[in-house]
């Protein structure tokens, strides 16, 4: 598939409006992955930010609703997300190139220096059933081992650059050792669901260069409450500043 059907495409409000994303109905959706990985960045004006995997551009166009001025650039391996993420940059008025390939064959063009690279990995185990839907099974089921990506990342980092990913828990040990001698620095935020519940997701951040030991912070709690009560939302102040208002993470980071 080249390119998503327009009729076969959803079109998604994020951070309350100020984001609009061409989503499709039957295939990998962006939910609060994306946003909490644009929220985790450090980016500042100016500076160029690499997407890995980016998918529909939502990481990214994320983090430029809360940073003006970037220079966005994305990789993605299935073309018809390449075309939506610039579609929906294009609708969103921000200027993102997008390029399409393998990170382990890295397209000439991002043979280059970043001040950031940020990634949300496919997570679910290779094996199992596959989705009947194409597009999305490969959005989601581990095909490139995440050492692979830590790797991608890492060489495309100028130093002093931040690399910041968002993946499944057990993928966290696998990350970890394959950071490079050169990437130090390193913390791990785990996301919580509730209160005093384990961390499904942990999002991992690491500086090239960075000599500060590795640290291990306190849950960032998604949801108020021990349980689902109801048919309404239950996101916590922090996250819902996060998810709704487009707040950064720097608090949870120290």
């Amino acid at each position: 598939m080249e390119r998503f059907v327009d009729t076969d495409l959803s079109d998604d409000k994020f951070l309350m409006g100020r984001l609009r994303l061409l989503q499709p109905m039957r295939g990998y959706r962006a939910a609060t992955d994306p946003v909490l990985l644009a929220a985790a960045c450090p980016a500042v004006t100016g500076q160029r930010v690499l997407d890995l995997g980016c998918g529909a551009g939502a990481a990214s166009l994320c983090l430029g609703v809360r940073v003006p001025a970037l220079a966005l650039a994305g990789l993605e391996v299935q073309p018809a997300y390449a075309d939506l993420a610039r579609r929906n940059a294009d609708r969103n008025g921000q200027a993102m190139e997008v390029h399409e390939g393998d990170l382990t064959t890295m397209p000439a063009p991002l043979r280059r220096g970043f001040d950031h690279v940020i990634a949300n990995p496919p997570y679910y185990p290779g094996g199992g059933t596959p989705s009947p839907v194409t597009v999305r099974d490969r959005a989601l089921r581990v095909d490139t081992p995440i050492a692979a990506w830590v790797a991608a990342a890492a060489a495309r980092l100028d130093p002093g650059g931040w690399l910041t990913m968002i993946f499944a828990t057990p993928c966290l040990p696998e990350a970890l050792s394959a950071l490079p001698p050169k990437m130090g620095s390193a913390l791990v935020l785990p996301l919580a669901p509730r209160q005093g519940r384990e961390a499904p997701r942990v999002i991992l951040r690491a500086r090239k260069g960075g000599r500060s030991p590795f640290r291990l912070l306190a849950a960032f709690v998604l949801h108020d409450g021990a349980a689902h009560d109801g048919d309404r939302e239950s996101y916590t102040p922090a996250a819902n500043a996060v998810l709704r208002d487009g707040a950064d993470l720097s608090a949870a980071f120290g």
